[in-house]
């Protein structure tokens, strides 16, 4: 019998830090003014719907209900306000080439102008990300799916964005489904990220993701009654499964980084944690937004 050799399979905390490093260069597009600018000019009303439809886009003219079920941690009814009206102002193509021209021109800008997003590093970690998105499947990820369906870009900038962004879809799809599994709805799982202290600020959280004082209040409650929390802190249990929680979801995200191998990974996760750098000193973030930011 002829052995095989197949690649040691990375430790799911090499994942973690690898998605840490790299994901300011996604979700960054959330923050800045061109994401805005450009969904605006292509028919949609600033604030929420820019980015339900922004994000939504790639699966095509969805509902209310699919959004709210990819997304996760959003009031049903916030979602409901904005879609599907958004279709009806702008087609979701017109939404995906709006966002992609957003990211390029914002990552252009935080990394320094066009001389500096042309820097051999920003190709170099494209190239290593899209080949990570190489063995990516779609099954169970239909967030991640969607996106997987755009044509890669040529551009180098665009095609860095696009290939974290898929990383981290992927990756958020698994993490909605470990949630589930263990019996966290979306807003008590945003509750309990918060009571970490190192995610949104809490009045921040309530507010962008739609929640009524009475929904939120019930939520901590719960979390209260379950012996996760006491008043806004985690309990040692609500420690350990947020722990569980990271764990097992940088477990179901290791594929990526295992094709790459130790080697590449640590390149990928070096130049993330680079870039990521340069474009938050650059204020990529607000003020006044995340704990400790």
């Amino acid at each position: 019998m002829v052995s095989v050799d197949q690649p040691a399979s990375p430790d799911p905390a090499l994942a973690g830090r690898a998605h840490r490093a790299v994901e300011p260069l996604h979700n960054h597009v959330y923050f800045v003014s061109e994401t805005e600018e450009h969904l605006t000019a292509a028919g949609l009303r600033p604030g929420r719907m820019v980015y339900f439809a922004g994000r939504a886009a790639p699966m095509g003219a969805v509902g209310p209900g699919v959004v709210t079920a990819t997304f996760s941690n959003f009031s049903p009814a916030v979602v409901a306000r904005h879609v599907p009206r958004a279709w009806t102002l702008a087609a979701p193509e017109q939404v995906v080439a709006a966002r992609a021209a957003a990211a390029r021109a914002s990552l252009t800008r935080l990394l320094g102008g066009e001389q500096a997003a042309a820097a051999p590093e920003v190709a170099e970690l494209g190239d290593l990300l899209a080949d990570a998105c190489s063995v990516l499947t779609a099954e169970g990820r239909p967030l991640y799916a969607g996106h997987a369906d755009l044509p890669w870009p040529e551009d180098p900038v665009t095609r860095l964005w696009h290939a974290a962004t898929l990383l981290r879809e992927w990756r958020g799809d698994a993490h909605v489904a470990v949630l589930v599994r263990h019996g966290l709805s979306g807003m008590e799982a945003l509750q309990t990220h918060v009571a970490t202290g190192r995610a949104f600020l809490e009045p921040v959280a309530q507010t962008l993701r739609g929640w009524t004082d009475d929904e939120w209040a019930a939520g901590w409650s719960r979390l209260a009654e379950r012996g996760l929390v006491t008043g806004r802190a985690l309990t040692e249990a609500g420690q350990r499964l947020r722990a569980e929680l990271e764990a097992e979801t940088d477990a179901l995200s290791t594929a990526p980084w295992q094709h790459l191998g130790p080697e590449r990974t640590a390149r990928a996760t070096a130049l993330g944690k680079q870039l990521s750098g340069t474009i938050v000193a650059a204020g990529a973030y607000p003020a006044g937004v995340f704990a400790g930011r």
